[in-house]
Formats: C-alpha cells, structure tokens, sequence
C-alpha cells in the first residue's frame, strides 16, 4: 500500500466514511484507517428509522456498508490497522499505525467514541435485542413495552424523557439516593407519571430467552437481590472519546474529546475532526455525516492552500 496521500482519515464509521466518500470523489489521494468493523458503533443497531433516504429503515451494518461501498468507488482506500500517534514534520502529517508509517497532508481524526458499558453477564449477548446504548435510535422498538433505563446525568434522565414517548413504563435505575441531572431535567422527569426510580441499586445481569427478559439488580445498601422484568434495558452511564493516540498532539477538553471550530478545524493546522470524537457532539449518524463533509471540505481547502 501507498505509504504517501493526501488525507489520512483515522476512523471508520459514518464520519470516516463520509468523509473518505468527499475527499476520494474530489480527487484525493485518501487512506482510511480502522482498528475495528468499518461502520463503528451505528453497526449494532438493528435498524435506522431516522437516517434520510430509507423511509423504510436500515439496520445499522447495512448503512455503512453502502456508505463504504460509495467511497471505495470513488477511491477510497482502506486498511484495518490501530493508529497508535500522529507527528507533525513541517507541512507533513505522520501517521504512525500498527502496520506502519503513513505521511499524510491532512488528517481527519473520526474515531468515535465508546459507550461505556456496565460489563454484567449477558449484556453483549443482547446488544441490538433489548441491550442499547441510544435512546434516540431505539426507542420507536418499545412501544406499550415496559423499559428500565440505567443511569442518573443529564443525557440518561433526557433520554428516560423519551422514552416516555414510546415505552409504557420506564423504570430509572440509579446507583445513588439522587440524581446528577440538572435540576429542571429532574423536575421534568420527576413530574412525568410514566417514569419510576429505582434507587441505590446496580444492574448485576441482563437474562432472557433470545431477547431481554428481565435484569438482575443488587441494591448496593442493602445488597438485597431482585430480578426486574422488562422488554430492553438503555444504558447511559458516559462516553469515552477514543483520542488516546491524539493526547500528545490535539489539545483536549476535560473529558477527553477534541475542540474543532465550526470547520472541523483544531488548533493543528492540518488536523482536522468530525463526529462522535469532537467535542458537543450530538452522537447521530446524521451529524456525523454532515461532520465528515465538512471535514473534507476544509481539509481539501488546506492541501489546496
């Protein structure tokens, strides 16, 4: 492969993928680069209801898989690979992977972020069958079904508001004797009739026949055990931005994520970052789409230059 191109794109999911699909179709010379599954974390959903163009729903792998289908016509090349570093050397960009060296004249940081998950017995089982990290996305799935919803911030409460929507009940599921949320997020949900709160209690395993089923609990005062039956458990205890390899070049905010200005531009010239990695993102695959554009845009504008 090519060790020299234009833009290196760190990341596989829609912000890579649409980033590679404007870069390659504007003639550059692009190098995706992925650790994992090309598509990222929109993989695991079972279907996308809210992505335009597919009125009838997609699932998630089949998404990317077009988006990546689309920019491999155009030129996109792709190599499965960690990227461990990044080094500026004057105009130059090296790329530093676990297959090698790559020197790049821009580069587009889109690695994501993880969910952080609550790592019990039969939670990766039932990811996309009653397990989701992504109220927005999965909510529509729950309709007249009971919902336990784990977490106590503001994105989980907001989330447990949505859920109303859809779910007939949602059952709150906090560690502590109070929530973290803000205080008119804990209003709006304390005055909502669909929404129950179970306190100081963790989620000890996710059990079911093919689908959730039920969860096991522990209340972590008494450590009394119960079970909790519910169609799907939403987890939305945090996110960690993948930047380890980008701490030692991009600055970063408090909780890791890169700061971009509205072109996707940080405070390296020639480094660039689009979707879930890049601070006040809103975690979609629109947004992420629409990042990667931009992205690409500007990085173009920057080679150009």
């Amino acid at each position: 492969m090519n060790k020299e191109h234009e833009v290196v794109i760190i990341g596989g999911g829609p912000a890579g993928l649409s980033a590679g699909i404007y870069t390659a179709r504007a003639r550059l010379s692009s190098l995706l680069v992925e650790k994992g599954i090309i598509g990222g974390l929109i993989t695991i959903a079972e279907w996308v209801e809210n992505y335009p163009g597919f009125p009838e729903g997609i699932s998630g792998l089949d998404l990317t898989e077009l988006m990546h289908q689309q920019a491999t016509k155009f030129g996109l090349e792709t190599l499965t690979a960690e990227v461990t570093g990044i080094e500026v050397d004057g105009k130059r960009k090296i790329v530093k992977t676990s297959e090698g060296d790559f020197v790049a004249k821009a580069v587009i940081a889109a690695g994501g972020s993880d969910r952080v998950q609550l790592n019990v017995p039969g939670e990766k089982e039932f990811i996309g069958r009653g397990v989701s990290y992504c109220a927005t996305c999965d909510a529509a799935f729950f309709v007249d079904r009971a919902v336990a919803l784990v977490g106590g911030g503001d994105a989980a409460i907001t989330e447990a508001l949505h859920l109303t929507k859809f779910a007939s009940k949602v059952i709150v599921i906090h560690r502590r004797d109070e929530l973290r949320a803000t205080r008119i997020v804990q209003e709006k949900a304390f005055a909502e009739p669909k929404i129950e709160f179970l306190w100081n209690s963790i989620v000890e395993g996710v059990e079911g026949e093919g689908v959730v089923e039920r969860l096991k609990l522990r209340n972590v005062v008494t450590k009394e055990e119960s079970t909790l039956d519910v169609s799907g458990v939403f987890v939305s205890i945090g996110f960690k931005p993948n930047t380890g390899c980008l701490r030692d070049i991009l600055p970063l905010d408090a909780a890791g994520y890169i700061v971009t200005n509205e072109k996707m531009e940080t405070e390296v010239p020639g480094i660039l970052a689009a979707g879930d990695i890049r601070r006040n993102s809103i975690r979609q695959v629109i947004s992420a789409a629409g990042d990667g554009a931009t992205a690409a845009i500007y990085a173009g504008k920057f080679i150009g230059e």
